[in-house]
């Protein structure tokens, strides 16, 4: 079971990233590639270490999966799903718009979310069951009546590869604008009611799992391009909208996209 414990935790664990982040900000730090070329700092390892240790210490039964240190106890009902720095990118090149990642989740589904912006000391914290914060102060999406009226947001296009980039190419050219770039920061911006529609391709569970109780927390809506519920087991396409009549003009594009493909 998920309680208001688990929150402030979860607040706890963020304070803790931000303090071991904070230090490398524009500083000289290692930077690592993995196999898959995406960078790794110190700061990223630091952050998820200091994380870790406060949930071993008050946790010890929660499973956690973290993206540089990976899983322990994965079988168990409640796992921690931690990414110490999301946009690693913008990190390196000084632009306080990466975040950190902290989910509960609970048989599967997310029911605590943080985005954590350390440098501007900007976060969002959401739970099942309870209305979306942003620095403490309850925060809604906004209404979108058209896609025509949508500010579309992605982290880049080279996520969108074959079908899948006419699939998103089609969509933004329905929408008013698109705004390149922003990682977990885009997700904070719709539950604030600043953007209304967030499309990626290709992230893993430590990517996603922190959004949904955010987002939907804030009066929006997340699924997969496939209109599904967002799980542990998803494929990685993943839609926010802040108007949640407005999932299926998104679903509708990203369909003709799939069309003219064929």
């Amino acid at each position: 079971m998920t309680t208001r414990d688990d929150f402030t935790l979860a607040q706890r664990l963020a304070d803790a990233a931000g303090e071991a982040i904070r230090p490398f900000f524009r500083a000289r730090y290692d930077t690592e590639f993995k196999a898959d070329t995406s960078p790794v700092t110190e700061a990223d390892r630091a952050a998820e270490a200091a994380i870790r240790a406060i949930l071993e210490k008050e946790r010890p039964g929660d499973g956690i999966i973290g993206e540089e240190y990976g899983a322990i106890r994965e079988d168990a009902e409640r796992i921690w799903i931690l990414d110490p720095i999301d946009g690693t990118k913008s990190f390196i090149a000084g632009r306080p718009i990466f975040g950190t990642l902290i989910a509960l989740t609970q048989a599967g589904w997310p029911t605590i979310g943080i985005i954590d912006q350390p440098i501007a000391r900007e976060r969002w914290a959401g739970m099942v069951g309870q209305p979306t914060t942003f620095n403490g102060q309850p925060v809604t999406t906004r209404q979108c009546r058209a896609l025509d009226e949508a500010i579309l947001a992605t982290t880049g296009p080279q996520y969108f590869n074959g079908c899948t980039g006419e699939h998103f190419a089609i969509l933004a050219g329905q929408c008013r604008d698109t705004i390149w770039g922003g990682d977990c920061y885009n997700y904070g911006l719709l539950a604030s009611g600043h953007v209304d529609i967030v499309v990626e391709a290709g992230l893993k569970l430590h990517d996603i799992a922190a959004l949904v109780p955010v987002v939907e927390g804030a009066g929006g809506r997340m699924c997969d391009w496939s209109g599904e519920p967002i799980d542990s087991d998803g494929d990685g396409r993943i839609i926010a909208v802040g108007d949640a009549a407005r999932v299926d003009d998104v679903l509708e594009a990203l369909a003709h996209g799939h069309d003219s493909h064929e």
